[in-house]
């Protein structure tokens, strides 16, 4: 009888300790994967910051060089020498040849 009482004991014992592994086992494999599911939404994020933050340098700079054509734009000189330049106006008694 005694060692029926043990056999009972043990598989209790096996019956806790697979239940608690399984759980155990499953609470990190869930841990494990959403870790890494937001590893990567993380990564993913830096990345488009990265590319963004490049995007922004590109634009601040197009900005400055839009308000500084801006700022020369208010000067006429500048804007008679830009437009026989870009357009070929000419000037009165000036002839305009176009070398290829």
């Amino acid at each position: 009888m005694a060692r029926k009482g043990k056999d009972r004991n043990s598989i209790k014992k096996r019956r806790r300790l697979l239940i608690l592994g399984t759980f155990s086992l499953t609470t990190i494999v869930f841990t494990t994967y959403t870790m890494g599911k937001y590893w990567v939404q993380i990564y993913d994020k830096k990345q488009e910051r990265d590319k963004l933050s490049q995007e922004l340098k590109k634009l601040k700079k197009k900005e400055n060089t839009l308000r500084a054509d801006a700022n020369k734009m208010q000067d006429k000189e500048y804007i008679a020498r830009y437009a026989r330049e870009k357009y070929l106006y000419s000037r009165d008694g000036e002839f305009i040849l176009r070398i290829p």
